[in-house]
């Protein structure tokens, strides 16, 4: 299958007109009626939506059937989450019906031994005779904020609040858990989600499918959380000819990590070596931990990419000059001596403590903000800022705005941490949808990162 076709074919589990949940029933606790409430009453999904149970009874007003095969009408997904020992004989029954694309939510499967490997070579055949594309087995599902379509199992109302707020980054994440993670965190950030999906264990749509689906849509980021790579090769040669930034969280680096992985997902975590060559040579950005699949992506839809490692910081505060310096000296960022010409221009605004690299600011009215840092960005010697400015008064917020107009018109980035409380940096970034970060260390990794996407993009074009 070329790309192209399977990219059509994989559109229907974002996009589908009409959905199926297999197991879906008002048995209390019931975790196939939480997709069907979400579909109806959180997200008015438009299209038809059937409940699938022994008792064909309705289902959040959606009609019941005992089979798949007694809908009168065709079906765009299913949704399978029930007992692991049915899901075989669903899937059949979904293949005899003209259903092509499943997810299979269920656990049960090649992570619980010898049995459930049975039951995954079941569904393997029956997918490969009726030419299904599935997601799983042991995933969460699939959630597209452009369409307000999700089949999460468990979805909450809160939830709604992220469909409120579309964004740029789409998400491949092996565990459901660190989904709702992402999902909640960045209801605090000013970055949304584009699409997310969860592949658990992956025997079918993998992440370099996923990469390439991904490659193709209207997503400015891809981030990934992975316990294991199912073909290595097949994912270096799909990043290589992406151009969008591609961002993986990889658990199982020590010996307990990868027993940890092989019991939640059946994936042998790889080796961790061979996988951080891979990323280097495939151009993919690693991250160092789970928060950075929320936090870091603002920085490579927000601004343009680092292009050089001569930083500038800025402060309104001399000892977060002293700090960012050694933070981004051990982060391999340069802070470069101002050229002659450049530290002539800043003598000449009046209020500047010092005008040496970090520039120290005193008191000073939002003009000679603007006023300086535009010297600093135009400078040729310098390739990106640091922007440290406590937010002391209401005006910083109006200089931070334009301060992000300039680096579009210089090309050149500025990572902005304000020296406030976490619930105060929350606060100013979701009101005014600026991207802040929470941390010094998390504005200086930011540059890290965007100048590492800036030298893999030289690399692709080779």
């Amino acid at each position: 299958m070329n790309v192209k076709t399977q990219n059509i074919q994989l559109e229907k589990f974002f996009n589908p007109d009409s959905v199926a949940v297999i197991g879906a029933s008002n048995t209390p606790f019931n975790l196939g009626a939480t997709i069907c409430n979400a579909l109806k009453h959180y997200l008015e999904f438009p299209g038809p939506v059937v409940a699938i149970n022994r008792k064909a009874e309705e289902v959040s007003d959606y009609p019941g059937y005992s089979s798949v095969k007694d809908v009168p009408h065709d079906i765009d997904l299913a949704v399978i989450i029930t007992p692991a020992s049915v899901v075989p004989a669903f899937v059949k029954q979904c293949g005899e019906k003209g259903i092509r694309n499943i997810v299979i939510e269920s656990a049960g499967f090649s992570e619980q031994g010898a049995e459930g490997k049975k039951l995954q070579m079941e569904i393997n055949d029956y997918a490969k005779q009726y030419g299904i594309r599935f997601l799983g087995p042991n995933c969460l599902g699939v959630m597209n904020n452009v369409s307000r379509f999700c089949c999460f199992y468990g979805a909450y109302d809160g939830m709604v609040n992220a469909f409120n707020k579309a964004g740029g980054v789409s998400y491949v994440i092996q565990s459901g858990g660190v989904g709702v993670v992402i999902f909640e965190s960045l209801m605090d950030d000013m970055q949304g989600i584009n699409k997310m999906v969860s592949i658990g264990n992956k025997t079918d749509v993998d992440e370099a499918d996923l990469l390439d689906y991904f490659n193709s849509d209207n997503t400015q980021v891809i981030s990934m959380y992975l316990e294991n790579v199912a073909n290595g090769i097949k994912l270096m040669n799909v990043a290589r000819r992406v151009r969008k930034p591609i961002m993986i969280f990889k658990s199982g680096r020590t010996e307990a990590g990868t027993a940890a992985a092989l019991s939640h997902t059946a994936g042998m975590a790889n080796n961790d070596v061979v996988f951080d060559s891979m990323c280097r040579q495939a151009g993919i950005i690693r991250l160092k931990s789970i928060s950075e699949l929320y936090s870091l992506p603002k920085m490579l839809t927000e601004m343009p990419l680092l292009r050089g490692n001569r930083i500038a910081a800025f402060t309104n505060s001399g000892a977060f000059g002293s700090i960012s310096a050694d933070i981004m000296t051990e982060a391999g960022l340069t802070i470069p001596r101002f050229s002659p010409e450049t530290r002539e221009k800043l003598s000449k605004i009046k209020g500047v403590f010092n005008i040496n690299n970090p520039v120290d600011i005193g008191p000073a009215l939002p003009q000679v903000y603007l006023d300086l840092i535009d010297i600093i960005l135009a400078a040729p010697e310098i390739d990106g800022l640091l922007l440290m400015s406590s937010i002391w008064r209401d005006f910083i917020i109006d200089v931070i705005k334009e301060v992000m107009k300039m680096c579009k018109h210089y090309d050149k980035p500025a990572a902005i941490y304000t020296p406030n409380s976490i619930s105060r940096i929350i606060s100013v970034r979701k009101q005014f949808n600026i991207p802040i970060f929470d941390s010094l260390e998390e504005a200086v990794r930011a540059l890290v990162v965007s100048y590492e996407q800036f030298r893999y993009l030289r690399k692709k074009e080779r």
